[in-house]
C-alpha cells in the first residue's frame, strides 16, 4: 500500500513539473541546451521551455547585458525551427548585434507598439501561436494576474516567453518559472592581448520554482555558452564599481 501511494505521488509530481514547463528525468539528456551548471539549477537539469521567465533589467546597461544572454538562449530555442517575436514600446535592442549570436535578421520579428499597456496584450496573443520558438516583451511592470494569463497561454502552445522588466519599484510576486538578473562583466583575452574579448556576464537566478537559485559567470564564444571560473575578488571589485 505504501509503495502504491509513493508511486502515485511521484507520478503527480512529474505531471505538475511537466505542466510547469519542466522536462521529465527520462527526457533530460536530450533536451539540455548547453548551459552547464546554470541548467543544473532547474529541476531535472533542463532549462524549462513552454514557460514564462522574468528578467530584471532596470538600467540601460543591464538591459544590454540581458539582451545579450537572452539572444544566446533564443538561438538554442530556434534550432528546431520557428521564429522569435520581440515586443516593446521603447525597444532597447540593437538588431544587428543579433548576428553575433548566430541569429539571422529574418528569424526575429519586431513588434513596436505605441502604448505600454499594449505590450502584454500583444505578448499574450503571440504566446498562443504554436509555431513560434520564443516571445520576448520589454515591460515596465507586470502584476500577478497578468503573469497568470501569460502562463495559461503557454500551457497549450508550449512557447517560451521572456519578460524584460525595466521598473523594479513595484516588484511583486508572479507566476513566472524563474527570476533572472544579468550584469555585464569585462571580457578577457589570453596573455593580456588588447581588445574587448567575448561577451561575459554575471548570471543570477534569484528565484527558481522547484530549483536551486545561484550565481554564475558565463561567456559567449564560438563554442556557445561557456562557464568561466574567475577569482571572486575580481568579480566583486567589478560589481562594486557597477553599483558605485
Amino acid at each position: 500500500m505504501q509503495a502504491s501511494k509513493a508511486s502515485i505521488i511521484q507520478q503527480l509530481q512529474q505531471k505538475i513539473l511537466s505542466w510547469q514547463g519542466f522536462a521529465s528525468p527520462a527526457a533530460a539528456e536530450t533536451k539540455r541546451m548547453g548551459l552547464g551548471p546554470l541548467e543544473d539549477a532547474f529541476p531535472n537539469g533542463v532549462f524549462p521551455t513552454g514557460a514564462i521567465h522574468e528578467m530584471l533589467c532596470p538600467t540601460r546597461e543591464q538591459g544590454a547585458a540581458t539582451a545579450g544572454l537572452l539572444s544566446g538562449i533564443v538561438t538554442a530555442l530556434m534550432k528546431n525551427g520557428g521564429v522569435c517575436l520581440w515586443i516593446s514600446a521603447d525597444r532597447r535592442l540593437y538588431p544587428p548585434a543579433l548576428l553575433s549570436f548566430n541569429i539571422l535578421p529574418e528569424q526575429v520579428i519586431f513588434i513596436d507598439v505605441a502604448r505600454e499597456k499594449d505590450v502584454l496584450w500583444a505578448m499574450e496573443e503571440a504566446l498562443k501561436c504554436e509555431g513560434l520558438a520564443a516571445v520576448v516583451a520589454e515591460v515596465r511592470e507586470v502584476s500577478f494576474a497578468q503573469s497568470r494569463r501569460l502562463q495559461l497561454a503557454v500551457e497549450d502552445s508550449k512557447v517560451t516567453g521572456f519578460l524584460l522588466r525595466t521598473d523594479l519599484k513595484k516588484l511583486t510576486t508572479t507566476t513566472c518559472v524563474a527570476r533572472w538578473q544579468i550584469t555585464h562583466l569585462p571580457g578577457a583575452l589570453p596573455d593580456g592581448l588588447p581588445g574587448v574579448g567575448f561577451p561575459r556576464w554575471q548570471v543570477e537566478l534569484l528565484r527558481v520554482r522547484n530549483g536551486n537559485p545561484g550565481s554564475w559567470i558565463f561567456e559567449w564564444n564560438n563554442k556557445g555558452f561557456v562557464p568561466v571560473e574567475e577569482p571572486l575578488a575580481e568579480t566583486e571589485q567589478h560589481l562594486t564599481r557597477q553599483v558605485g
